[in-house]
């Protein structure tokens, strides 16, 4: 299902242009329209997963992606193709929502930063492969043979759910009446306003390395750049995980945060391809430490039955931190420069240290402390 999203996301585009007679906005679009049909769904999927339950929603959301993929082979037109992109991103973020929430409810409680961690691994791992194998299969501007292998591992994706087991019942969908805190998580509320400002550090990254690394001059260290940022996610992975369920989050966010920061910084100081590559080092060894550790701790804040509503939480706030971040830094770029777009997103990373004590550290340590106090009074 990732491997589908990096695919899209690389080749689609350049679908739009040559083959539908799309503009430039319109190759925008084709990334835009499908953040907003995901977005729309989020606050409504982790709902829907708790509700009926994390296979269901998983097949539910999966055949909707298929379907999607199918109908993008009937799509002669640039609007007709934009509408089958909202509805494929709607499916995409039910999709996803169930299948990182039964992820979640398979692995030991004792376990479930090491758990969440080989889980985020595999979505790296597509976002290495995808982009490359996207421009490979759109390298001879084969329209057939793009579609057919989206819809083919759109395909691959849904049969991979069958097999799969529930492990956290449905909870009785008795009550017809609305609430808001039922499709948002308060408890993961706060970590998931940090994972906003790491998706909106993170934004520049995938739309804007290649034209800087052309700018300066240093264009064939783009695509390894993305390779050394894999490489290292996926190296340091099981380490990050062993050290959340042993330590606590606070031993991952720090060091993460300064690393991912510099990272950018770094980059946006850059004069040579080893410094770009470097920066992707720091940056991937940050990166990875942060994501998996967000993402299990929204959940593991979270009551039992409400972990599909904390994963939708977490996932609607990074998908906008990351739809808003590549509209804000795209601005910034055009009203100064690559290097000015880098280096602000480095000092908003490290800007969220602050954000990050505030709304969470310091509440950890005021409940830690009442429930050592509680003990003690027993």
């Amino acid at each position: 299902m990732f491997l589908t999203f990096y695919v899209s996301a690389t080749a689609f585009p350049l679908y739009a242009r040559d083959s539908l007679g799309g503009n430039v906005q319109q190759m925008g679009l084709v990334i835009t329209i499908y953040v907003i049909g995901s977005v729309l769904i989020r606050p409504f999927s982790g709902l829907w997963v708790d509700r009926f339950g994390q296979k269901k929603m998983a097949l539910i959301g999966m055949t909707l992606f298929l379907l999607a993929c199918i109908g993008y082979l009937g799509a002669k037109g640039i609007a007709l193709f934009l509408v089958i992109r909202f509805i494929h991103g709607m499916s995409y973020a039910a999709a996803s929502t169930a299948t990182s929430t039964m992820a979640s409810a398979m692995v030991p409680a004792a376990r479930k930063g090491e758990g969440m961690g080989y889980f985020s691994m595999f979505m790296s791992i597509a976002m290495v492969i995808g982009p490359a194998l996207g421009l490979l299969l759109w390298k001879d501007r084969h329209a057939m043979l793009l579609l057919s292998a989206v819809g083919a591992i759109a395909l691959l994706s849904l049969l991979l759910v069958f097999p799969l087991k529930e492990h956290t019942p449905a909870v009785s969908a008795s009550r017809t009446s609305f609430r808001l805190q039922d499709i948002f998580e308060p408890k993961a509320l706060p970590i998931s306003l940090v994972g906003f400002v790491l998706a909106f550090a993170y934004s520049p990254i995938a739309g804007f390395l290649a034209p800087y690394t052309n700018e300066i001059h240093h264009s064939e260290v783009a695509g390894t750049f993305f390779i050394v940022f894999a490489i290292m996610i996926v190296a340091f992975r099981p380490i990050v995980g062993k050290i959340f369920d042993k330590f606590n989050e606070h031993f991952l966010f720090y060091p993460g945060i300064v690393l991912f920061g510099g990272g950018l910084l770094l980059l946006s100081r850059s004069h040579s391809g080893s410094m770009v590559l470097f920066s992707a080092v720091l940056m991937g060894i940050g990166y990875g430490a942060l994501f998996p550790c967000f993402q299990a701790l929204a959940m593991k804040l979270a009551p039992k039955h409400r972990t599909g509503a904390a994963n939708g939480t977490f996932f609607l706030l990074f998908d906008l931190g990351y739809g808003v971040g590549t509209y804000m830094m795209g601005s910034i770029s055009s009203h100064s420069d690559y290097r000015t777009m880098f280096m602000t997103a480095g000092l908003i990373a490290w800007v969220s240290i602050l954000f990050y004590y505030w709304i969470h550290h310091k509440r950890s340590q005021a409940q830690t402390l009442e429930d050592s106090q509680g003990r003690g009074i027993a």
